[in-house]
């Protein structure tokens, strides 16, 4: 079986030194690109992370701080990996909660306007949790009737969810092989960020998906208390969250001007 796909899809998985999306660092990042004519490239690269890597981390992916000490940096990787991507929708397993809002903050951090306005995510995880909740070596397992070997390692984990997506569309016929509905289906909740903290209302409108401001328009918010934006600038929100809220803000002001 192949895709059935309009325009390329990347699949990628992240090793990291933690999982808190705007403190820690990638350390190790595969991409397995499938174009619509069925051809693939892959690339993996290790990362220098520039803090430490903690011993439980280490336990777990196996990368060390000397693995990676004279590894690029991912603002001097930034540029390869935006040019394999740009042009592509989005694939991984537990992607839309980690990988994608942990790839957008390296990206911002290191001078890279990232976005995903043109691009749509497909979660194979959220198909997986959806229809037999279990890990990826379950997965693997259960789809591929393979075992996973090097688990938490980027590039075996990449190829893995590229491999139990194409058999979750086989066994399930009601899955249709469709980047967008592959998209829709795997996406848990409408948020305009990817953490999750400006979200939708029913008419499309942005609101505030967090704190004392939780179901308000965004807005609505940003006019009547204006040292809230202040307030989440320079709070520990995510690089891309602050920019989201920033355009919203811009629009504001352009449409008053308008």
């Amino acid at each position: 079986m192949q895709l059935n796909l309009t325009k390329p899809i990347c699949f990628f998985d992240l090793e990291t030194t933690g999982t808190n999306v705007v403190k820690d660092r990638i350390v190790e990042i595969a991409i397995l690109k499938i174009f619509p004519n069925g051809n693939k490239e892959s690339k993996t690269w290790l990362v220098n992370p520039e803090m430490q890597i903690p011993d439980e981390v280490i336990a777990i992916h196996g990368i060390s701080n000397e693995k990676v000490a004279n590894e690029p940096t991912f603002k001097e990787l930034s540029k390869e990996i935006y040019k394999m991507v740009k042009d592509s929708d989005l694939g991984g397993f537990n992607s839309d909660r980690f990988d994608i809002p942990l790839l957008a903050e390296e990206m911002l951090r290191a001078g890279v306007d990232f976005d995903m306005k043109n691009m749509v995510s497909v979660d194979v995880q959220t198909i997986f949790h959806k229809m037999e909740k279990r890990t990826l070596e379950a997965a693997y397992k259960f789809y591929c009737d393979k075992n996973l070997i090097d688990a938490h390692s980027a590039e075996a984990d990449t190829l893995a969810t590229y491999e139990v997506l194409l058999s979750q569309l086989e066994r399930y016929p009601e899955l249709e092989n469709n980047i967008k509905k592959l998209s829709e289906f795997t996406t848990r909740k409408q948020s305009v960020d990817f953490a999750g903290f400006i979200g939708l209302d029913k008419e499309g409108e942005e609101i505030f998906a967090f704190g004392k401001h939780k179901g308000k328009k965004v807005h609505d918010i940003l006019e009547k208390e204006p040292g809230y934006f202040g307030w989440i600038l320079n709070a520990d929100f995510p690089l891309y969250t602050k920019k989201v809220l920033t355009q919203i803000k811009l629009s504001k002001l352009n449409n008053k001007l308008s």
